[in-house]
């Protein structure tokens, strides 16, 4: 990279959740979560570049959109790359027991795509890869992406594909831990990467991006200008 090219890590915050079940009162959840501008305890670092165009990330090199194949919330085999051609995809692995980055960026992207005008949301697809696949059924899925929009993908499967998947993205996602109370641990990168319609990922976002850098972006990358 060029002399005005920087590293910075993808994997600006990474989230523990963990669930404890109690009895009579329902589910308890406990989140803890860390930023870094620079380094992560995963490692996992890749190069970015400095931009005027875009709110988000732009990497210095693009990521290419993954051959995932896994089981959609209606129960189907889904292929990622297939199932999204041609359309601005945005890639998001958490899961649904996740009590906050999860949801938030749910809504935040289904409030980007309600704020664009309908044509332009008519060519971006929002998937969410489930890295709690034994908890995250299909039916599962449908129910909880249902909130938000329901035209959202859920995608869930054998945890060593999704891990695979993510990490090919820089995203650190790890099994997850069941407790001894019958909690949970579940830990994963908080990224959104986004794939323009010919399946490159120029550009990604880190938890706590907003609905205004989405819809200031989304449009200009479907119009190319993201290479």
């Amino acid at each position: 990279m060029g002399s005005s090219a920087y590293r910075r890590s993808v994997l600006a915050r990474r989230t523990l959740c963990a669930a404890a079940a109690l009895a009579l009162t329902g589910t308890l959840a406990a989140c803890s979560s860390s930023s870094s501008a620079d380094s992560n305890s995963s490692g996992l670092v890749v190069n970015a570049a400095p931009s005027s165009l875009f709110d988000g990330i732009q990497l210095g090199k693009p990521y290419s959109k993954p051959s995932l194949t896994l089981t959609d919330a209606n129960g189907a085999s889904f292929n990622l790359v297939q199932g999204t051609k041609g359309k601005l995809t945005l890639v998001y692995f958490g899961y649904t027991h996740c009590p906050d980055v999860c949801p938030t960026t749910m809504a935040t992207l289904a409030s980007a795509l309600r704020a664009l005008p309908a044509a332009q949301a008519a060519k971006i697809q929002v998937v969410f890869v489930s890295t709690d696949p034994t908890r995250d059924t299909p039916a599962v899925l449908k129910a909880w992406l249902g909130q938000y929009n329901p035209t959202f993908i859920g995608l869930t499967g054998a945890f060593a594909t999704i891990q695979t998947a993510a990490s090919s993205l820089g995203i650190d996602v790890e099994a997850p831990v069941k407790q001894a109370d019958g909690g949970y641990t579940v830990t994963h990168g908080a990224e959104v990467v986004a794939f323009d319609p010919n399946g490159k990922a120029y550009v990604v976002y880190t938890a706590g991006a907003t609905v205004s850098q989405f819809t200031h972006d989304l449009p200009l990358i479907l119009a190319g200008r993201d290479e």
